[in-house]
């Protein structure tokens, strides 16, 4: 059940999480909406823009020994449409304005993909692209 756990960790941000959502909550960054702990199918991102997409982790130590699982939730991710940005702890302290510079790059450069996805044709593969 993410939904209980989703609310949990809302409750317990680390300092990394709490200083980029003082950045991107109530539409501060290029008017696009964001939510924090964000339930997506079996996992629970940090933070997600549905407009453009695009789910933003805050990675700490622990996540050096997550190395496989991170990939294997990156893909899963990736394989359904979402683009997945990831940022240190550090960076997100030490360097809050380059990391905002750095999404808001993102969001404004998002092409989505057509609705519904192209069927064949000349030149589609039918394929999310990640621009990662």
């Amino acid at each position: 059940m993410p939904l209980p756990r989703a609310r949990q960790l809302r409750k317990n941000q680390t300092d990394a999480e709490q200083a980029l959502w003082l950045h991107l909550r109530r539409r501060q960054l290029g008017a696009f909406r964001f939510r924090r702990q964000q339930p997506i199918g079996p996992y629970i991102v940090d933070f997600f823009c549905p407009k453009a997409k695009l789910v933003v982790e805050i990675d700490g130590g622990q996540h050096v020994e997550r190395v496989e699982h991170d990939a294997e939730r990156t893909q899963w991710l990736e394989s359904r449409g979402y683009r997945v940005v990831r940022y240190w702890n550090n960076e997100v302290l030490r360097n809050i304005e380059g990391v905002l510079t750095d999404l808001q790059s993102y969001l404004l450069g998002h092409t989505p993909l057509p609705d519904p996805p192209p069927q064949g044709g000349r030149g589609s593969s039918g394929t999310a692209v990640s621009h990662l």
